[in-house]
């Protein structure tokens, strides 16, 4: 994993942090006007009908009672769920502008007594974020936009008891989505996969660090700071018309249409672009 973890240690986090100002994720699932209860609401039912797997993952009634710490909030969809199932939230992000909206989010629903958050890079995680321990540590879809997801891993070993459960997502490398990155914008040049899926891999392109993992190399990334995987299941094929999607209409493109419902679950289940790793602490391990 070394090899690429340093095709991108040259990019500066000030360019992600820019990267996740310019644009926050799922800044865009609704039209309505940002920072109200509608648009808010609405974020989250477009956010779970694309991607239903998310709350099979998070499950959020889970930690009611319990502490959670997210690594990358965004705007807080998850953040929300988890305080409204109970749980009490420590929520981290690069970008202050995601935070704003987190933040905004947290009080229209009148959680923000079950919120702390925290701006700042989470390579340099016990820079700013003070230590104790953790009864879930979760993040989705952010580490692998890092410059070195390993030292994020490393510096989560802080924050663990001997029962803690990690949860992070990253996206698979033998997904559809990234063969379609490769032939869409590549037109085939597989050998400059990682430009690709790098500059392709969200809604907004230029994305500057962007890391494709296989499933031992997502097990090696957690034994890198300190965790044992549990469990590792891929989902997520997003399969409607993005010109259709961005004005709030789901076509599917027509190589899924005349797809069975359940062969494009089994689809989704071999190449989905998301990589959803659970473990727990090696015990141990040093902290």
């Amino acid at each position: 994993m070394s090899s690429r973890i340093s095709h991108f240690r040259p990019v500066p986090i000030d360019n992600v942090r820019q990267y996740w100002n310019s644009r926050p994720c799922n800044l865009r699932h609704s039209p309505k006007a940002v920072g109200t209860k509608d648009y808010f609401d609405e974020v989250e039912v477009r956010k779970y009908f694309v991607e239903p797997h998310i709350p099979r993952f998070a499950q959020p009634e889970r930690w009611h009672g319990k502490k959670v710490l997210e690594i990358g909030c965004g705007i807080g969809t998850e953040t929300i769920n988890f305080a409204r199932n109970g749980a009490s939230v420590t929520a981290v992000d690069l970008s202050d502008k995601s935070l704003e909206l987190a933040r905004r989010r947290a009080e229209v629903y009148q959680l923000q007594d079950r919120i702390r958050f925290y701006h700042g890079d989470s390579e340099r995680l016990t820079e700013f974020l003070p230590i104790e321990p953790y009864d879930l540590i979760y993040s989705f879809g952010v580490i692998h936009h890092s410059p070195r997801p390993e030292a994020i891993l490393a510096q989560l070993r802080n924050y663990v008891h001997p029962e803690t459960e990690i949860k992070i997502m990253v996206y698979y490398r033998y997904s559809w989505k990234a063969l379609w990155i490769v032939l869409t914008y590549g037109k085939g040049k597989f050998w400059r996969m990682r430009e690709l899926v790098a500059k392709h891999s969200e809604a907004q392109t230029g994305c500057p660090v962007t890391y494709t993992y296989s499933r031992k190399e997502a097990e090696r990334l957690l034994e890198s700071g300190g965790f044992r995987t549990t469990s590792a299941w891929v989902d997520h094929i997003f399969p409607y018309r993005i010109r259709d999607y961005i004005q709030y209409r789901y076509v599917r493109n027509w190589y899924f249409r005349w797809m069975p419902p359940g062969l494009f679950r089994w689809f989704e289940q071999q190449f989905g672009w998301h990589l959803c790793v659970s473990g727990i602490p090696v015990s141990g391990s040093p902290r």
